[in-house]
C-alpha cells in the first residue's frame, strides 16, 4: 500500500502546478513515513539479513533472510561505490545491531550488536569452482606465458575430473531412473523417523509431567547417564560413627573363624570323591573289643601314605 500512496493521481482542486509537482504541494515525501528521519540523512528501508548471526543480546539466533526496517546510512566511498551502515531492532529483545556493506569484498560486517555464525569455508578444499583473484586476473591480462600455462593446468584439471563426474551421473542415473521405488523408500524413512521423533515426544511428555517441569529436554547421552549415576552416590545420606563402628563388628562376626581355602575344582572332587568311601577302605582299623588300646610297638610305626588294611590280631595270636 505504501508504495502506491506516491503514484496516484489525485489533484485536489486548489492544486497549482507551478509548485513543482504534488509531493512539493502536500509537503510530503515520496517514501511517507520511511523519510522521516530524511533530513538526519536517514532512510528506512526493508533489509534482509544476508548471513546466520547470534544476537548478542539475547543470544539467539536469527536466520538468513529475516527482514527488518532497517535505518540505512551513507558512511563513506570505496572508490565510486558508496558505503552504506544498516541499523535494525532485533524482533526477539530491544538490542539494536548495525551492519555495514564491505564492496571490497562483496560482502556485509557487522560492527556492533550481533556476532556472525560461522559457516564459511575454502571452497578450493572441496573442488568446487571458484572466480579467480584479481590478481590472477591481472596476470592473466599481461602475462602470456602464465595464461597459456594457466590453461594447460585447467585442461588437465577437467581431464582428471571427467572419471568422477562419470561416477556421479551413473550413480545419480541408479538411483533415480525409478523415481517411484526412490520416492517410496523417501517416505518410508521420513514415516520412521516421525515415528521415532513422535514417541521420544510423548516420552518426554510424560517426565515433564511427572517432575512439574516445562522446559525442552534434551536427547540421553551416555556421559549424562555416568554423572547422574555419580550423583545419585554422592547425595546418599552417610553415616554415623557408631553406625559404621556397628557395620564393622557385625560385618566381622559373620565372617567364618576358620582360615580361608581356596580349593580349585579338581581338589574339591577327590576330597569328595574320598569322603564317600567307606572306613575300611579309608584305612582307619576298627577297635578290637577285649583290647584297651593299640600295641606301643605298631603306633610307633609311621603312617604308610597309601591306604592298605591291616589284621594285628592274627600275628598276636601266632
Amino acid at each position: 500500500m505504501g508504495e502506491r500512496k506516491g503514484v496516484n493521481k489525485y489533484y485536489p482542486p486548489d492544486y497549482d502546478p507551478r509548485v513543482g509537482g504534488l509531493n512539493k504541494f502536500l509537503g510530503t515525501h515520496a517514501l511517507r513515513e520511511r523519510a522521516r528521519k530524511i533530513d538526519k540523512g536517514i532512510i528506512i528501508i526493508r533489509f534482509e539479513m544476508p548471513y546466520n548471526i547470534w544476537c548478542e543480546g539475547c543470544k539467539n539466533h536469527i536466520g538468513m533472510g529475516v527482514r527488518y526496517n532497517a535505518e540505512k546510512t551513507k558512511v563513506g566511498m570505496y572508490y565510486t561505490t558508496p558505503v552504506y551502515e544498516f541499523k535494525m531492532k532485533c524482533h526477539l529483545c530491544d538490542n539494536h545491531f548495525v551492519i555495514r556493506a564491505d564492496p571490497a569484498n562483496l560482502d556485509y560486517v557487522i560492527q556492533t550488536g550481533a556476532r556472525r555464525q560461522e559457516n564459511r569455508w575454502d571452497p578450493t578444499d572441496n573442488g568446487q569452482v571458484v572466480p579467480e583473484t584479481k590478481e590472477t586476473q591481472k596476470r592473466l591480462f599481461d602475462d602470456s606465458m602464465f595464461k597459456l600455462e594457466h590453461g594447460s593446468q585447467d585442461k588437465s584439471i577437467g581431464e582428471n575430473a571427467k572419471p568422477r563426474l562419470a561416477q556421479l551421473y551413473n550413480r545419480n542415473d541408479d538411483v533415480w531412473s525409478d523415481s517411484f521405488t526412490a520416492n517410496q523408500k523417501l517416505r518410508a524413512e521420513f514415516r520412521k523417523t516421525n515415528y521415532e521423533l513422535n514417541q521420544k515426544a510423548a516420552k518426554d511428555k510424560v517426565l515433564l509431567k511427572k517432575s512439574s517441569l516445562d522446559i525442552p529436554l534434551l536427547s540421553e547421552r551416555e556421559e549424562d547417564r555416568k554423572v547422574a549415576s555419580l550423583l545419585s552416590m554422592k547425595l546418599r545420606p552417610s553415616k554415623t560413627i557408631s553406625e559404621n563402628t556397628e557395620s564393622i563388628r557385625k560385618e566381622i562376626i559373620s565372617q567364618s573363624s576358620l582360615p580361608a581355602c581356596n580349593f580349585s575344582k579338581f581338589k574339591e572332587e577327590k576330597a569328595m570323591k574320598l569322603l564317600s568311601l567307606s572306613k575300611t577302605h579309608l584305612g582307619i582299623i576298627p577297635k578290637r573289643k577285649g583290647s584297651d588300646s593299640i600295641p606301643r610297638e605298631e603306633s610307633k610305626k609311621p603312617k604308610m601314605k597309601s591306604l592298605q588294611l591291616c589284621d594285628y590280631s592274627s600275628s598276636s595270636s601266632d
